[in-house]
């Protein structure tokens, strides 16, 4: 499967008439930690935090708040927020957010409810587009909670998000589309016409690897699959998205779901493998974390700039899997993508529940280049880079936390031209905090190897070491 070249992805983007989400949407979401329960003060308290702690400056730019923020319609049919939860009212928390120099999003489903029991924006599209422009709003996310059944077939999924999306469109403001239904009617196949990302299953939770009832099909088992649900599992979403990465490209993203790095549930070596799927097959990264409470490994992991520039990487190609194989106490499997200037990711998923050695060939690295050993790469040499052998260690982590004098990030973002511009240089410099360590270099015929602890991943960036501009 070859990745979409760029000027193509460049005109497909520009057929959404929004031209955002050039690279997968950063920010945070209020739902996993506050659900109904968010307000003014967490929404604000949150996003002074994405600033104080440098997240702004690697690109978290959008603070989007989810269900229940609403008190209904007024007399003219418009939403109005719930004065007790934003007693400023939106408008004014969403200037407040700009003048951090953050976005800010909202919630509501292509329902007569959402689902918390809100009103929802079915048949409201219109109204509720304009009266989110005119507080300044950047962001939705639409979810798929009470639809009356206009869903079972991919033309009434695509009619009803739709016509929020020319909603959207007609109000002249740049509102990045972010549609949440769940992957039901298949929306990689209709919602890049339309949206900036699409949920492509059920909602995830932070369990490694569970079978629940809640939510259907651990395995793949084509149409007839129920992907909707709940209590989804990092590797049941991860084993369903994988059949859909070639769907997404600059503009239009698949969504895994929202980060559950910093909720507890996982172990740290779990969460760095979440970050770097997600960073892989180029899901949009929202945190969803208690902002005021972070602590020093969850920033690490979600500031670790040298995965954050594979999530941002121009080319916008999402990894795919190349090989998924069951061994004692698990499976393993092995991810490899291309980035811009020739570059190439790789990552080694051991998601079974022992250590163990794992390696990739360069053949099975650059396949989808040349079935059999034919891709032109093969005949380089490749300096290896681990992605996460420079990790901010956790002390530093703490102190950037606690504000300790001297405390600073080990790569100032801002100082380098803000996030987009550095994220956009190709090849990207090469620094530990974009490119990692290197650690090897592997000549024609070899393989990249690495050790694995359980639930974990080895992720890489291969570069060439000469005649790059002829790859």
């Amino acid at each position: 499967m070859r990745a979409v070249p760029l000027f193509l992805a460049a005109g497909l983007a520009a057929a959404l008439d929004n031209g955002l989400a050039v690279t997968p949407q950063l920010g945070w979401n209020t739902w996993n930690s506050f659900a109904c329960n968010m307000n003014e003060t967490v929404v604000l308290d949150a996003a002074r935090r994405i600033v104080e702690l440098g997240f702004k400056d690697l690109g978290y730019n959008y603070v989007v708040l989810d269900d229940c923020w609403s008190a209904g319609r007024n007399s003219s049919g418009y939403l109005v927020p719930d004065k007790k939860k934003f007693p400023s009212g939106i408008a004014d928390v969403a200037n407040k957010i700009h003048d951090m120099g953050l976005k800010i999003g909202i919630y509501s489903s292509a329902g007569t409810m959402t689902c918390g029991h809100y009103a929802g924006s079915l048949g409201y599209e219109k109204k509720d587009a304009e009266v989110w422009a005119s507080w300044g709003i950047d962001y939705l996310k639409y979810d798929n909670c009470y639809n009356l059944g206009e869903e079972g077939t991919p033309k009434l999924s695509y009619d009803r998000y739709n016509a929020m999306s020319k909603a959207l469109n007609e109000t002249g403001r740049e509102i990045l589309y972010s549609l949440c239904n769940w992957g039901v009617d298949g929306p990689w196949n209709f919602a890049p016409t339309m949206a900036n990302s699409w949920r492509m299953s059920g909602d995830l939770t932070n369990v490694w690897d569970r079978d629940d009832v809640n939510c259907p099909c651990s395995e793949h088992e084509g149409l007839d699959c129920k992907l909707p649900g709940y209590h989804c599992s990092i590797m049941n979403v991860v084993n369903k998205a994988v059949f859909f990465a070639q769907k997404a490209y600059p503009g239009a993203w698949n969504d895994l779901d929202m980060l559950q790095v910093g909720n507890g549930g996982l172990t740290e070596d779990e969460a760095i493998s979440h970050f770097s799927l997600w960073a892989a097959m180029k899901s949009p990264l929202l945190m969803t974390n208690v902002m005021t409470k972070i602590d020093g490994p969850t920033l690490s992991i979600l500031q670790n700039t040298a995965v954050l520039a594979v999530s941002q990487d121009p080319r916008g190609s999402s990894a795919v899997r190349i090989w998924r194989h069951y061994v004692d106490g698990g499976e393993i499997q092995m991810y490899s993508g291309p980035l811009s200037g020739n570059d190439q990711v790789v990552l080694l998923l051991n998601g079974g529940s022992e250590a163990r050695e794992m390696n990739a060939t360069l053949s099975d690295i650059f396949w989808l280049s040349g079935a059999e050993g034919t891709a032109p790469q093969l005949k380089y040499e490749w300096d290896v880079y681990d992605l996460w052998a420079a990790r901010m260690s956790n002390d530093t982590a703490n102190a950037i936390i606690h504000q300790k004098e001297n405390a600073t990030l080990p790569f100032n973002m801002t100082a380098h031209g803000g996030a987009s511009k550095v994220y956009a240089q190709v090849p990207l410099p090469t620094s530990t905090a974009l490119m990692g360590k290197k650690v090897s270099t592997v000549k024609a015929g070899g393989s990249v190897k690495a050790h694995v602890k359980p639930h974990g991943v080895a992720m890489f960036r291969l570069r060439a070491v000469e005649k790059k501009d002829e790859l």
